[in-house]
């Protein structure tokens, strides 16, 4: 049960390494993404020119995209905007509330749906529990971030270690 509620479908290092062509081959067409640690390292402002070209092509591609943060509205709504895609801020993930309006938002069946994100415990765990959509897990952009996260880290890297190789 815990491996199939904490175990993440695939493993990305990061976002723009992820194939968009065999997400599309496999019938994804709606992509929900974590923000911090996902697509903008923690506090960072700026976004890496491969992830940009990353959220562009999907666009291209006809990937439906939402934005799913636990972080305060102003930050999320900013990078959202620059991304040219929706966002739920303040998502409280893992509860299913936030994912719940992203799949409402896409107006599509959960089977074409896949979640990206950097933590197990959030974004692979809310997922799952929203009726086992898809989920890709990133290596997280760079080790700083909220104490409580950090804590949530060590637990993560026990229960990952055999299947990332730690």
């Amino acid at each position: 049960m815990a491996t199939r509620m904490l175990g993440p479908d695939r493993f990305a290092v990061r976002l723009h390494e992820i194939s968009l062509a065999e997400l599309s081959e496999s019938g994804i067409r709606g992509l929900i993404v974590d923000l911090d640690n996902t697509i903008l390292g923690f506090r960072e402002t700026e976004l890496a020119a491969e992830h940009l070209a990353w959220v562009r092509e999907a666009h291209d591609l006809g990937f439906a995209m939402v934005m799913v943060s636990n972080n305060f509205t102003d930050r999320v709504r900013g990078i959202a905007a620059q991304l040219g895609i929706a966002c739920i801020p303040n998502a409280l993930k893992p509860l299913p509330f936030g994912f719940l309006r992203a799949i409402k938002h896409l107006k599509m069946p959960r089977k074409h749906i896949a979640v990206v994100g950097d933590q197990l415990f959030t974004d692979v765990l809310g997922a799952k529990l929203c009726g086992g959509l898809y989920t890709i897990l990133t290596e997280p952009i760079e080790t700083k971030d909220f104490p409580i996260t950090m804590m949530f880290r060590f637990f993560e890297r026990l229960m990952l270690r055999q299947r990332r190789g730690r």
